[in-house]
């Protein structure tokens, strides 16, 4: 008995370090993530509870603020330009989403390739995506001026065209312009990501198929694409939303023009917000689209699960 009793003293000594550091090691763990749960908090959670709060209300920018429950959202089903701005940020993700993928594709498949200095190409591709965005924008509407633009100039002397071209005169050629100068800007951004995922596939595995006389079309089709099922869903995905987000490059390059033909979802939000001062029902529009976004976040786990499965 005196044995035993002395065994379990010393267990329970040996058991109080082990439980105090363990301890230890969990708020460790919560002291490093306490600097990313506040950055969340202050800049995502308590501006995302404003905002439900304010498209509840009848907000204007100055006065005095009035509840009137779920009218904002009412309202927003019988807004004639909310449903065409939507009908046209889902046009214009539909256009711009394949020349992005299919360009950064074949430039992560080049830029992968060992050959010397092959560095400097995959530097040159990805320099527009630091660019900001206004600044790109603005640089493709003094390319696309019909007076003293590089382009019309250049078009003219390959006999192209006669004259000048107005290109953000009119829906289309807008729309082209636009989608051209964009997929400049965030090319490079997604052959990074499909850069990186091949860049993680065995070379063991192609030089296997190689062995067994697949051509580079075989390993394209049957290793490269379905090991970068994951990477290619997480690249359309995050090209889908920033689409779906377009701004700048219509705000800066067509004003929402001609006839209100270009104003996308977050155009039309902007303009509720800072321009008609109707706050409360831009923030139920934002809340909106918050919605088709999450919708479209699920739609990428189910893929990236799919995957894994």
């Amino acid at each position: 008995m005196i044995e035993t009793s002395g065994t379990s003293t010393e267990a329970m000594l040996t058991a109080q370090p082990r439980s105090r550091n363990r301890t230890i090691r969990r708020h460790t763990g919560l002291l490093f993530v306490l600097p990313a749960v506040t950055f969340t908090t202050i800049f995502f959670i308590l501006p995302l509870l404003m905002t439900i709060w304010m498209s509840l209300h009848n907000w204007p920018l100055l006065g005095q603020s009035t509840f009137i429950g779920f009218e904002n959202y009412s309202s927003l089903t019988s807004d004639r330009q909310f449903w065409s701005s939507l009908g046209f940020t889902i046009r214009y993700t539909l256009l711009i989403t394949p020349p992005i993928f299919v360009l950064a594709f074949v430039l992560a498949l080049l830029v992968n390739l060992p050959l010397r200095w092959i560095g400097i190409f995959r530097t040159a591709y990805f320099i527009p995506v630091v660019i900001g965005l206004g600044a790109s924008s603005l640089l493709w509407v003094w390319l696309l001026n019909d007076r003293v633009g590089a382009i019309n100039t250049l078009l003219r002397q390959a006999n192209i065209i006669e004259g000048s071209l107005i290109w953000l005169g009119s829906i289309d050629t807008a729309i082209f312009a636009i989608i051209v100068s964009v997929t400049w800007k965030t090319v490079g951004f997604t052959m990074v990501l499909l850069l990186t995922g091949m860049q993680a596939i065995p070379q063991e595995i192609y030089q296997a198929a190689m062995v067994d006389g697949a051509s580079f079309l075989g390993r394209l089709r049957f290793i490269t694409l379905p090991l970068l099922r994951s990477t290619i869903a997480l690249a359309l995905v995050l090209s889908v939303i920033g689409s779906f987000l377009a701004f700048d490059q219509f705000y800066i390059m067509t004003r929402g023009g001609p006839r209100n033909q270009t104003i996308t979802a977050v155009y039309w939000i902007f303009n509720n917000s800072f321009t008609y001062f109707k706050m409360g029902y831009g923030s139920a529009l934002s809340i909106v689209l918050l919605g088709i976004l999450v919708i479209l976040s699920m739609l990428q786990l189910r893929l990236l699960r799919r995957d894994v499965g």
